[in-house]
C-alpha cells in the first residue's frame, strides 16, 4: 500500500473527475435482466406454432423487481479491491458518504460535523485522514 498523502495535496475539481469514465462504463455494460415467474403453470404459457408443428415462440410472465434507490449505492466489483487496503477511518467516512449520495447525481454535500457524529470520532483528524485515503484509492 502506498503512503497516504494529506488531503490538501490533492488536486481540487470543480466537476466530478470520474463522470466521463463512469458513463462510458455504464453505456458499455448496460444489460436489462428479467426474471421469469417460477410458479407459472404450463397451461398459462401460449405457444406460437408454424404449419409444421415447430414452436416459433412462447409467452412468459415476467417479474419486475423494484429497488429502493434511496438506500442503494452501486459499487463496481472490478473496483472493489480498492477497498481492501482502506483504513478504518476511510471505511467510516465512506459509510457517511454513502448516506449522502442522491440517485442520478454525481456530487454530494459533505458536512464535517455530521461526518464526525456519524463515524463516532471525536476530532476531525481521522475524518481528513479517511478522506485522503479515499482520494488516494480513487474512490472519491
Amino acid at each position: 500500500m502506498s503512503k497516504i498523502k494529506k488531503l490538501s495535496v490533492y488536486e481540487k475539481h470543480l466537476e466530478n473527475p470520474f463522470v466521463k469514465q463512469a458513463v462510458e462504463r455504464v453505456n458499455g455494460h448496460v444489460a436489462k435482466k428479467y426474471r421469469n415467474s417460477t410458479n407459472t403453470g404450463e397451461k398459462a404459457i401460449l405457444q406460437a406454432v408454424d404449419d409444421n408443428g415447430e414452436v416459433l415462440g412462447h409467452t412468459s410472465f415476467v417479474r419486475q423487481i423494484e429497488v429502493d434507490e434511496d438506500k442503494f449505492t452501486k459499487v463496481y466489483l472490478s473496483q472493489f479491491s480498492a477497498f481492501w487496503d482502506l483504513s478504518p477511518s476511510a471505511i467510516r467516512v465512506f459509510g457517511y458518504i454513502m448516506t449522502k449520495l442522491i440517485p442520478k447525481q454525481d456530487m454530494f454535500s459533505f458536512f464535517l460535523q455530521e461526518c464526525i457524529q456519524y463515524s463516532g470520532y471525536k476530532t476531525k483528524k481521522p475524518i481528513y485522514d479517511g478522506l485522503a485515503s479515499l482520494v488516494n484509492a480513487e474512490i472519491i
